[in-house]
């Protein structure tokens, strides 16, 4: 039998987490066809079929799932055989793959990236900015970043930011001549502007005050799904927008919007970096966690 290498079988591994030849190539930044040929290959050399195969799955045959319940193990002890060197010499080194949300890349972008960068130029960091929630492991990152209460229980989290107020916000000529919400009750009496999730579902505005809380779906025709957007929208007239805070600062400044229900608006927990706490933490990932933890000190 012919003896495969390294790359095949971290291919195969790869493969197997994100159960697509689509992801696993991003994720390994290769073409589809170019690892499909690989893994062909290799289930030539080796006389076996590894995976099972559909217009729309990808999962791994019985000999396959034997293979890789003893490469994985492997493939994790040279992951950290490797991540020693890196440390031994000084300089961690490899890419650092982070999934955020627009909020999360924000604020990384604006102090905690750059200083990265500059201290550790052998690391490629790959910041991916989307609103949809994903299983960090499964799509191949090493941390996620979300608001912290959505972070899963099973992971490590580091919270950064500060706490995040969401505020309802409208511009003057739209409430000129209304009467104000007192409550989120009152809010049925008006235009709002809705918030199509990443999941499909319209968001349901969340307040609290006194250890009240309540959950409204409010009356509106006109749906967004951009945080940005809905600040415009409110801006230009179109209704009251429910919206975190940073988004809207620059025009509540300017007095283009005014906020409502700003006692049912209290700050909640922020946003968190987080990352499995069962697996090997590599150098590129330690080195961002402690960075993150010392900026946060000085803030």
């Amino acid at each position: 039998m012919v003896r495969p290498s390294l790359s095949d079988l971290a291919a195969v591994s790869t493969v197997a987490d994100h159960q697509s030849f689509r992801r696993a190539a991003d994720a390994m930044g290769v073409s589809r066809s170019a690892l499909s040929h690989a893994i062909i290959s290799l289930e030539a050399k080796l006389g076996v079929r590894l995976f099972n195969r559909t217009t729309r799955s990808v999962s791994l045959t019985h000999a396959g799932a034997r293979l890789l319940a003893r490469l994985d193990p492997v493939l994790q002890d040279l992951d950290q055989a490797l991540d020693t060197l890196s440390e031994d010499r000084g300089t961690p080194s490899g890419t650092l793959r982070i999934n955020a949300n627009k909020s999360g890349a924000r604020i990384l972008l604006k102090d905690v990236v750059p200083r990265f960068l500059d201290l550790y130029p052998e690391v490629e960091l790959d910041l991916v900015s989307e609103g949809r929630l994903v299983d960090i492991v499964e799509q191949g990152f090493d941390a996620g970043i979300r608001l912290l209460e959505t972070v899963p229980k099973d992971m490590i989290a580091v919270k950064f930011g500060g706490d995040v107020r969401f505020i309802a916000v409208a511009a003057p000529s739209y409430l000129d001549g209304k009467s104000r919400p007192d409550t989120p009750d009152d809010l049925n009496a008006h235009h709002c502007i809705r918030q199509r999730l990443p999941s499909g579902k319209r968001y349901r505005w969340e307040f609290s005050k006194r250890g009240e809380e309540i959950a409204i779906d409010v009356p509106g025709n006109l749906t967004l799904d951009d945080s940005d957007l809905l600040v415009q929208a409110a801006a230009h007239g179109r209704g009251i927008a429910y919206v975190p805070e940073h988004f809207a600062r620059s025009l509540l400044g300017s007095g283009q919007l005014v906020t409502v229900l700003d006692d049912w608006c209290p700050p909640n927990p922020g946003l968190a970096l987080y990352y499995p706490r069962s697996r090997h933490m590599p150098s590129p990932l330690r080195a961002f966690v402690d960075l993150l933890k010392v900026m946060e000190r000085l803030r």
